[in-house]
């Protein structure tokens, strides 16, 4: 009995797991939440964070250049056969002219050595520097880049959700409709008072219907699995979306100002500029290797000298030497080298230059076409909205004047035929303008 509680309370215990975990995989997003999820899990900003991470250990490596640099050594010989030297002969009585092969030194040598150097003026250090930290700018640029790309992307999936489900509850919707018509069709046809080519003609409308469901609930699943793709999300995770079509609002008047426009809002304009100071940055540095660089050291070391392998051995001593000094370089002649490279750099400045005004014409080129295209999308939005009604309105008064039996079934089809492709229309305006809204919000530098 008591095995069987046991084995009970942990098949709770697994259950009440199972459940939480699932829980945990239930999410509930509006489009900003799904942007800020995007935002913490998506690969493309992980990897624009560690960019960053690496541009500011990179500021610490140039700048651990300046600091004092201090390194250790050991080196042991074993000499198999001692070095000759050749001395003249006539130091031992020899003939003069003569010489005398004599081997100087030991069997084993060592020598340790600690050296340490501290730079005192470069150019290049100093320059380096501040390009480095130029560098971590244009990271950090980067990854306000990629926020607002990520926030264009996950905005055009999730309202591709949207559409999706609206267009599958207007499905849903029509093959009721068909349904019934048909049915009614049925009765009167089974009574005699329509023909059986009636009832096949809204036979084959509603079996259409049906395939097209089917091909709707595909797209509707697939643009959910790019969503989640598209938010760094686990495909399996069940996601429902909080926000609704008739809340997007298309009116450009409030997000559009006499001022002029700030290109600092767009993240391009902003990379432009940090490539522009580090191309500023670069002939600096050019400019000044005519400058000398100069650097301090010191060394510090001991060598033994063994006939023996006793290195180590305290009863033979070490013999030390100890040193300090100072070192200035400046380059006089270098071929011409650096006058070549002063010209590269400024033709560098000049093109980061021509890129400023460039990406300026762009930006404003983007701002009016996206407001433009915005425009003439919202405009095509509400008419398909108007034709949606108008097309509603021909099928009930088609659809009632065929059950009065003042009209044809043909003409209620085609009213349907009608109103499923103005439904059809009506969604591609819808996207349309979904995505000439979010063009121009990014164009206007507000996705974040």
């Amino acid at each position: 009995m008591k095995k069987i509680i046991l084995i009970f309370g942990l098949g709770v215990i697994a259950v009440s797991s199972f459940g939480q975990l699932n829980d945990s995989l239930n999410y509930s997003f509006s489009i900003q939440q799904s942007i800020d999820f995007a935002l913490q899990n998506q690969r493309d900003i992980k990897n624009a964070m560690i960019d960053q991470e690496i541009a500011k250990k990179k500021v610490n490596e140039i700048m651990g250049m300046g600091l004092p640099q201090i390194n250790s050594s050991f080196d042991v010989k074993d000499f198999l056969e001692i070095p000759t030297s050749l001395i003249p002969a006539e130091i031992f009585g020899g003939p003069p002219g003569s010489f005398a092969a004599v081997k100087f030194g030991t069997t084993y040598q060592a020598t340790a050595g600690l050296d340490a150097s501290q730079l005192i003026f470069s150019g290049d250090y100093f320059l380096g520097l501040q390009a480095s930290k130029v560098y971590v700018e244009l990271s950090t640029t980067a990854i306000q880049r990629t926020h607002v790309e990520i926030a264009a992307t996950v905005s055009k999936a999730y309202y591709t959700v949207l559409i999706n489900e609206e267009r599958m509850k207007l499905m849903d919707a029509n093959i009721i409709r068909i349904k019934k018509a048909m049915d009614d069709t049925k009765i009167l046809n089974d009574n005699g008072f329509v023909e059986k080519i009636d009832l096949d003609r809204l036979t084959v409308t509603h079996n259409n219907l049906l395939i097209e469901q089917e091909k709707v609930q595909r797209l509707l699943q697939l643009g959910a699995y790019l969503l989640k793709y598209q938010m760094g999300m686990d495909i399996n995770a069940t996601l429902k979306l909080s926000d609704k079509l008739a809340d997007v609002k298309f009116d450009i008047s409030k997000n559009v100002s006499g001022e002029k426009f700030d290109y600092a809002k767009r993240a391009e304009y902003n990379l432009f500029e940090t490539q522009h100071k580090l191309a500023s940055l670069d002939l600096k540095r050019n400019r000044f290797s005519y400058l000398p660089n100069a650097f301090a050291y010191g060394s510090l070391s001991g060598s033994a000298q063994r006939n023996t392998f006793s290195i180590f051995s305290t009863g033979y001593g070490w013999y030390p030497t100890a040193l300090v000094g100072a070192k200035v370089t400046m380059p006089i002649f270098t071929g011409l080298q650096r006058s070549a490279k002063n010209q590269q750099a400024k033709l560098s400045l000049q093109k980061a230059e021509n890129n400023i005004e460039f990406i300026k014409k762009s930006i404003d080129l983007e701002l009016s076409s996206s407001m433009t295209i915005l425009h003439n999308a919202s405009a095509s939005l509400e008419n398909q909205k108007k034709n949606i009604a108008l097309a509603e309105e021909v099928y009930r008064l088609s659809k009632l004047k065929y059950e009065q039996g003042v009209g044809s079934n043909i003409e209620m089809l085609t009213a349907e035929t009608a109103l499923k492709e103005s439904q059809t229309n009506y969604f591609n305006a819808l996207f349309d303008a979904l995505v000439a809204k979010i063009d121009f919000d990014k164009a206007n530098g507000n996705l974040k």
